[in-house]
């Protein structure tokens, strides 16, 4: 648990802490005769306000914790790949797949923000299933398909890719 987080927690749970102070104390003046109900519902209303700040901003600390720890994890999948092709110079698709505990989908949506991001180059072939890593300056030069021989047309940002066999390859 990151410090975000337990923040928001105490944060809330003092919010509900001073409301149901508020609230007692309201109560057992009034049952005492030394409140009204109207006075009762000013102090509620007083006891509310510092408790509605606390606990809202401790829910705000919670969500943004979660979302900065599902980016983490994102992260460190991204830096997984990078580091498993950087390693081996050639992954097969399955191998992230079961490394990383996700889809073929998935992994391919990983590769393309990891070229989005000019993280990675190298070049897959989707068909075969595998990836490579590869110097960006030879494939700034590519004109043919490393497996078919086939012409490679530009597929978007920072993408080649080769209509015959269906292999991409990334620019960095």
């Amino acid at each position: 648990m990151n410090l975000g987080r337990v923040s928001g927690i105490l944060m809330i749970l003092g919010g509900l802490l001073i409301f149901g102070f508020g609230a007692l104390f309201a109560l057992g003046q009034t049952a005492a005769g030394e409140l009204n109900v109207g006075g009762a519902i000013v102090g509620l209303g007083l006891a509310g306000v510092p408790a509605a700040i606390l606990a809202a901003i401790g829910v705000v600390l919670v969500t943004r914790s979660r979302r900065e720890q599902e980016e983490g994890e994102e992260r460190a999948e991204l830096r997984k790949i990078l580091d498993m092709v950087a390693s081996k110079g050639e992954v097969q698709i399955r191998e992230l797949v079961l490394e990383l505990g996700t889809s073929r989908k998935e992994v391919q949506g990983q590769v393309h923000s990891l070229v989005g991001m000019g993280l990675f180059s190298g070049y897959i072939n989707w068909d075969e299933g595998t990836l490579f890593s590869s110097e960006a300056s030879s494939i700034h030069e590519l004109q043919r398909c490393k497996f078919c021989g086939g012409e490679v047309k530009f597929a978007g940002k920072g993408v080649l890719h080769c209509p015959y066999c269906g292999a991409e390859y990334f620019l960095s």
